[in-house]
């Protein structure tokens, strides 16, 4: 008798009987694409703790993929993202690692292309995820809100400039940044959304080095 597969029930809400491995894992990947924005060449997946010991097991790593790839969480396709074509056209490869000082079902996604990027996310239960890192500065990106990650020049006055130009109320508003005087990072999350207008603004004004418009996900 075959055994039952992770991917052979996926509901709209969540995929198979574990969220944090399954529908956490195509939410995460999903972000992470939408962050990136450009042409990806190669990516690697960083699983680590519980994601890296049973995420096999439980799919995650086609979770992974198929949201990297852009698949949503209630795609039956996902089950066989390794012999899609979508996949066949990307390097990909995943690692298994442990960090105790990690979440237990954390991962980095490097990314490597037009630009290179590396985003550090955890999945929480339920199928909710946190962006918490992007490139080493520290953000809250969950995918409930519009939000705009923006990285600049640290001088004065930068926060000020750019949230003047946003026309809908911001809901949270987090800074990071290396030290002092030099790259620094905004994620805003929005009751709303923004017009391409406003996003072209913001990243036309001047030490403005990366502006990224993360639409929210899909219930």
């Amino acid at each position: 008798m075959r055994e039952t597969s992770i991917f052979d029930i996926i509901s709209p809400i969540m995929a198979g009987p574990s969220s944090s491995h399954t529908a956490g894992a195509v939410r995460l990947g999903l972000l992470t694409r939408n962050i990136y924005s450009d042409v990806a060449q190669k990516v690697t997946f960083k699983l680590y703790n519980s994601y890296a010991s049973t995420g096999l097991g439980h799919g995650t790593d086609r979770g992974l993929l198929a949201g990297f790839l852009g698949f949503s969480v209630d795609d039956m396709r996902i089950k066989e993202i390794f012999n899609l074509e979508e996949a066949k056209g990307l390097d990909y490869s995943f690692e298994f690692l442990e960090d105790f000082n990690r979440h237990p079902n954390a991962v980095d996604i490097v990314i490597e292309g037009q630009s290179s990027l590396t985003v550090s996310g955890k999945s929480i239960g339920a199928g909710e995820v946190v962006i918490d890192k992007v490139n080493g500065f520290g953000i809250n990106l969950t995918g409930k809100y519009n939000s705009l990650l923006i990285v600049y020049e640290d001088i004065p006055h930068m926060i000020s400039k750019i949230t003047s130009k946003i026309d809908t109320n911001i809901a949270e508003l987090i800074c990071d940044r290396y030290a002092k005087g030099e790259k620094a990072s905004m994620c805003i999350s929005l009751d709303g959304e923004l017009t391409g207008d406003v996003i072209q603004r913001i990243k036309n004004m001047p030490r403005v080095y990366m502006t990224r418009y993360v639409k929210k996900l899909e219930s």
